[in-house]
């Protein structure tokens, strides 16, 4: 199920919305803190997020799939942002270095697709890092936040979905421990929820943060099968008429 663009940009500029890209972007600088120099791509609604890299890096861009739409970002600069078909970003192969998903995977219809056409667009040896809800946490279980609406997942079933795609998860992170309500003594108070469950390992965070590489599968050669070549056969001579056989030639062999 896709949200549309508009009711994203409306979350975050809610209290709950800020708060929530606050945390994240904590998560986020915590595996990339520098992007300087690389081509980094945004998938899905990234642009609350990509102000960590625009600055710094040599490209930055924003891709939303048609379902979701598009919005104009940045919007005092030039657009940054284009409506894309998932399953066909127009890039040619290995055109970024680094790749963001935010609110892509859980709201695809075929996230296994979408993430095989994002190793084709990412560099060998570069980075992917997605933004998942967490089946086991409370934001994915009230549809007032976007990470409430699509499908949810566990850390196991994101490493399969990964490894079957060819990406090596490589780090792992959590965030949005605090609850996804609106009262501000609570959103106050959401730095001491972070730190507390994040030092106590606990299960129930709304997203996980999670680090992929891309897999370059080296190509095996094939074993050329060895054709043996048969020498072919030199017909047998046959033995020329004696000259007795020459002047009886319907004699039987019997009475020659």
């Amino acid at each position: 199920m896709t949200i549309d663009v508009v009711d994203l940009r409306e979350f975050y500029s809610s209290r709950l919305g800020i708060v929530a890209r606050r945390l994240i972007n904590r998560g986020i600088q915590s595996r990339w803190p520098d992007a300087r120099g690389d081509r980094v791509l945004g998938f899905g609604y990234p642009t609350p997020y990509l102000g960590l890299f625009r600055d710094r890096c040599e490209r930055c861009i924003a891709f939303m799939p048609a379902a979701q739409g598009v919005l104009k970002w940045p919007t005092a600069r030039s657009t940054l942002s284009s409506l894309v078909d998932e399953h066909a970003l127009p890039l040619p192969d290995a055109a970024v270095d680094r790749i963001l998903l935010v609110h892509a995977l859980e709201m695809s219809d075929d996230p296994e697709r979408l993430l095989r056409e994002v190793w084709r667009v990412l560099a060998p040896a570069g980075r992917l890092l997605a933004i998942v809800p967490n089946r086991r946490g409370v934001w994915a279980r009230l549809d007032n936040t976007p990470f409430g609406h699509g499908r949810p997942y566990s850390r196991s079933q994101i490493a399969d979905l990964l490894r079957r795609t060819w990406f090596t998860p490589t780090a792992w992170s959590e965030a949005l421990f605090v609850p996804p309500l609106g009262q501000g003594w609570l959103l106050r108070s959401a730095p001491a929820w972070e730190r507390i469950g994040a030092s106590t390992s606990m299960p129930f965070a709304g997203v996980h943060v999670v680090e992929a590489t891309k897999q370059v599968v080296r190509a095996q050669p094939v074993k050329r099968e060895r054709i043996r070549l048969i020498p072919s056969l030199e017909p047998s001579l046959v033995p020329s008429p004696t000259p007795m056989q020459a002047d009886e030639p319907d004699a039987p062999p019997l009475l020659r």
